[in-house]
């Protein structure tokens, strides 16, 4: 599965906005969006930044895994 699709459903698992990740993120929502959507790549520290809000690695994001909870 595609980062931008995981992405997308962990936002969506997690009942939030696209403005309210890009809040938490520090960046304005159409960037968020962009990255959702595939149109850019996240950089590395929005990746982890990512993971670390939903309690996921960057490799589940990446899809280097299906395993959402590799810590438990």
């Amino acid at each position: 599965m595609a980062y931008y699709r995981r992405i997308r459903e962990l936002r969506e698992d997690h009942d939030m906005t696209q403005r309210q990740v890009a809040a938490l993120l520090h960046m304005p929502q159409p960037q968020y969006f962009r990255y959702e959507q595939g149109y850019r790549d996240p950089p590395t520290d929005i990746l982890i930044a990512l993971a670390d809000l939903y309690h996921t690695s960057v490799d589940y994001i990446l899809g280097r895994t299906n395993n959402p909870h590799p810590y438990e």
